[in-house]
């Protein structure tokens, strides 16, 4: 239940996957939530569109699954949640919950208001992390169900009535793809 919460609760709720399913009705909610079962369960490709970069005039893909996809990645989430939070670097801020640029901030000024505290400080970007984290690595490391991780992964998209295959990458856009990337 709370899966399907968290997925008709949060701002992309009213868009839809390939299927064009929106869970609007209180029927359809109810109905979502008692169907969410791992048995049997094939991903459907995402939906690919591309919104505008921040602070370019470049594109970014987003894809967009579908309401009981992204049902069963916050499922999923929610156990992996707890591993990644544990396991995790403690000073690790992006995609974290409960943490947040403040607390980045805080960490950098603790680490740099020393007397003996480093006088360089590097920032880096992961280009294209999303789109280029390798599949076969987050199948070897990620302590979830093989099976359904690979159908995250391997779902495939769709793009202008064309299904495109996806070889490495987690979508940016489902539930899950923040926290594979920790």
């Amino acid at each position: 239940m709370l899966a399907t919460k968290n997925v008709i609760q949060n701002k992309g709720k009213r868009t839809a996957g390939i299927d064009g399913e929106t869970w609007s009705s209180p029927h359809e909610k109810m109905k979502a939530a008692l169907s969410l079962t791992d048995k049997e369960y094939n991903a459907k490709p995402l939906r690919r569109v591309y919104i505008e970069k921040y602070g370019s005039n470049k594109k970014r893909p987003l894809g967009i699954p579908t309401m009981y996809d992204r049902a069963m990645q916050s499922l999923y989430a929610m156990a992996l949640d707890p591993i990644a939070e544990a396991t995790g670097d403690k000073t690790s801020f992006g995609f974290r919950k409960f943490r947040s640029t403040h607390d980045a901030c805080k960490q950098a000024f603790l680490c740099l208001s020393h007397t003996y505290a480093p006088v360089w400080v590097l920032e880096g970007d992961i280009k294209g992390c999303f789109d280029n984290i390798s599949h076969q690595w987050l199948l070897d490391n990620v302590q979830m169900d093989e099976s359904i991780l690979k159908q995250f992964l391997k779902a495939g998209y769709v793009f202008e009535r064309h299904l495109f295959p996806t070889d490495a990458g987690t979508p940016q856009g489902g539930i899950v793809s923040p926290i594979l990337a920790i």
